[in-house]
């Protein structure tokens, strides 16, 4: 579990980046989960963008994310979910 002040140092690390992969109608599918897996072990911290075209609960996604991939939560600004799971290279030092 990471504290407040290190999840504010995530969220301004993150602030420019880019999101890395998009949900969309399928919502969260082997694959996708499989994606972002990727992701994260490959960067660390990654952005996740939930399109208009998904129906399902936000709040619901980011649970299901956290659980899934044991990862941490960082931000959720309308439809940008920011994640973060410390992997073995440290790209942050937090």
């Amino acid at each position: 579990m990471i504290s407040g002040k290190q999840r504010a140092k995530l969220k301004a690390e993150s602030h420019d980046f880019k999101p890395v992969i998009n949900i969309g109608k399928n919502s969260l599918t082997k694959e996708t989960i499989g994606a972002i897996d990727e992701a994260l072990e490959a960067r660390e911290l990654i952005k996740i963008k939930v399109l208009n075209n998904n129906l399902d609960d936000q709040d619901e996604i980011v649970k299901t994310l956290l659980e899934e991939l044991n990862a941490e939560f960082v931000n959720h600004l309308g439809s940008i979910i920011t994640i973060y799971r410390k992997n073995d290279d440290n790209k942050y030092d937090i």
